[in-house]
């Protein structure tokens, strides 16, 4: 009986030495030349062919240029019909906007536009009386922007006696002045002809306006002033249409010298 138990564990026996037997044949004998194996290892990142690699950069490419063009629309829709920049060139409305002030325009509502073009379409919104409005100039050699105090609505009449402004027999309170009545200023009177304005500069004695080349047609209307989001002393001539070197060292004398911007006049809104 003691000899039978034993054989009948012997194969029990075996199969646990087998299990072993079959763990340790993974591990190499000594002295087993490894190279072969070091050769066939699979390397850890995927392999990137050059035609792979190029269609890549094309794709990144065409990713990088598509949103700047969605940058570029967004810009071109937003100059074009809700907000502009300016800036104040000359002393005309000294008294409420200082040469050097920069604003934010609205256009909503009054004009779209192509920019970097004079292309534009008039909208729906009126300007109204004594409000400080953003147009084209009306003269056919001057391709540029002035800003000026809206006084004469259509149809209405408009008179300047002894430096006092009268719009239909009615003196005008001007409370914006920068100056006190000229005595010697007298103008019209004039009657204010249907779709157009007659303008005038808080700075009457520094003012080209209304006084000298006519009314306003409604269509060169594209905005009014929002705020004034930087104010900077500094040559008249820095803020000239093209003056781009004197523009440029007037922002950076101003970084270098910061008692150069007017800080009180920042956020100044209409």
């Amino acid at each position: 009986m003691a000899v039978s138990k034993l054989r009948s564990l012997k194969p029990k026996e075996n199969a646990v030495n087998d299990n072993y037997t079959s763990a340790d044949s993974r591990i190499p004998a000594a002295g087993a030349d490894l190279s072969a194996g070091r050769d066939s290892v699979i390397p850890d990142g995927p392999s990137h062919s050059p035609a792979v690699e190029s269609r890549t950069f094309r794709e990144r490419l065409v990713r990088e240029l598509l949103s700047w063009v969605w940058v570029a629309l967004a810009f071109f829709l937003i100059t074009g019909t809700m907000v502009q920049a300016r800036v104040i060139p000359s002393a005309s409305m000294e008294g409420t906007l200082l040469i050097g002030d920069h604003l934010l325009m609205s256009r909503f509502g009054y004009d779209i536009g192509l920019p970097f073009t004079r292309y534009h379409v008039r909208l729906w919104r009126e300007p109204r009386r004594q409000q400080v409005v953003v147009f084209h100039a009306p003269l056919p050699d001057r391709d540029e922007d002035f800003i000026k105090r809206l006084i004469g609505m259509p149809g209405d009449t408009v008179q300047i006696r002894q430096g006092r402004v009268f719009v239909n027999g009615q003196a005008l309170s001007e409370p914006y002045r920068h100056d006190p009545p000229n005595a010697l200023d007298n103008f019209g009177p004039v009657t204010v002809p249907a779709r157009s304005y007659f303008v005038l500069g808080d700075n009457r004695e520094d003012s080209w306006d209304s006084r000298d080349w006519g009314f306003v047609p409604e269509s060169n209307i594209i905005g009014t002033p929002v705020v004034i989001y930087m104010s900077v002393q500094a040559n008249e001539d820095a803020w000239q249409p093209g003056q781009v070197r004197e523009r440029i060292y007037a922002y950076a004398n101003a970084l270098l010298h910061p008692r150069l911007v007017r800080w009180r006049r920042l956020l100044t809104t209409f």
